[in-house]
């Protein structure tokens, strides 16, 4: 075949794929139609969804998962509808075959993509927590802006924005501070050991009232929690509502000043500083060894100090202990000492 020959033979198929395309254009053209129709239906009746959930709150995250599968579900239609004018011969089935072959491909290749599609679903449908609730995931705490089908997006209090992939979220423990109405806070105050802990409890009881945030069913209690190191621990417990961030803290902040005006400032409770004693013991005590008078720290309260020994003091004691063993030593042989003596002192009686 010539050179010309094969160039007229690509143009006569040029020539027909443009005469064809020509008389599929206004298919094409009544399909992209149709397409966008179903496009904005979908957005139309995911809008509406949202509208009909969003005055009930329990309900809002499951008109979010029912809204988008809508929407995914009206596109496809459409997008079926639409191939079916281009293409007369196409049929649903062939392309529901053919996403079956291919399913296992695309299933471990998006499977991460997948798993966060799911778990977003789960969370959405089982509300673990929801939209303006705050939260507290790992080392993240803020509110929930949005839940989306692949993440969940937190707004912290510093105003960052964290991304977390649902599947995270739904396969680890989440705490969710806004889940009741109230809430309960708390805080350890030491006092000293010479104060009145019965006087110190009452008067943080009456700080703790005094505070308005605070809640009073559940009343406010305090507890003695530790005898610590240098200090008596007492825990105040009180209830909030709302239970949100910055009225735990505004509730926090008052509740604290208002004991330490309390305690220290108008009553005089020591709040002590943290202290450590070192106790150097005399081992050189005469009741060491004795452990039925031995002494294992100070103060020994009501009973008898032992007295400290020195080194005189010691050797002023073995020279008292050896003095009596000589003494004991002679008394045993006083029967012999007498006739030695006799004789010794008469020399003149051997003459």
């Amino acid at each position: 075949m010539s050179f010309q020959e094969s160039v007229s033979a690509a143009w006569d198929k040029i020539q027909g794929m443009l005469d064809s395309f020509i008389v599929m254009l206004p298919n094409i053209v009544l399909a992209l139609i149709v397409f966008f129709i179903f496009f904005f239906a979908a957005r139309s009746i995911k809008s509406l969804v949202r509208r009909l959930t969003r005055r009930h709150r329990q309900a809002r995250n499951l008109g979010m998962v029912l809204g988008r599968l809508a929407q995914g579900v009206v596109i496809l239609v459409g997008l079926f509808v639409a191939l079916s004018i281009v293409i007369p011969t196409f049929k649903a089935g062939d392309l529901v075959q053919l996403l079956g072959i291919s399913g296992v491909a695309i299933g471990f290749a998006f499977r991460d993509i997948l798993q966060n599609f799911l778990a977003g679903i789960l969370i959405l449908l089982t509300e673990p927590f929801q939209i303006d609730d705050q939260i507290v995931f790992k080392d993240f705490e803020g509110t929930v802006e949005n839940i989306q089908t692949r993440a969940t997006t937190i707004r912290t209090y510093d105003g960052r924005r964290i991304v977390i992939p649902n599947s995270e979220l739904f396969t680890n423990s989440v705490t969710v501070n806004t889940a009741f109405e109230n809430r309960r806070l708390e805080y350890d105050v030491g006092i000293g050991y010479g104060d009145d802990i019965e006087q110190a409890k009452q008067l943080m009881l009456e700080a703790i009232h005094s505070v308005d945030i605070v809640v009073k069913d559940p009343a406010p209690d305090v507890l003695v929690m530790e005898l610590a190191e240098s200090s008596v621990n007492i825990r105040a417990r009180w209830w909030i509502n709302p239970p949100r961030r910055a009225d735990a803290l505004d509730a926090r902040d008052k509740v604290i000043t208002a004991i330490k005006q309390k305690l220290y400032v108008e009553n005089g409770i020591d709040l002590p500083y943290p202290t450590r004693q070192i106790l150097f013991h005399d081992q050189t005590e005469a009741t060491d060894g004795d452990r039925s008078r031995q002494r294992e720290g100070w103060p020994a309260g009501k009973k008898e100090v032992p007295k400290p020994s020195s080194i005189s003091g010691a050797l002023q004691r073995l020279a008292e202990m050896r003095t009596q063993r000589n003494g004991s030593q002679a008394e045993d042989n006083g029967d012999v000492a007498p006739s030695q003596q006799t004789r010794t002192s008469n020399p003149d009686d051997n003459r």
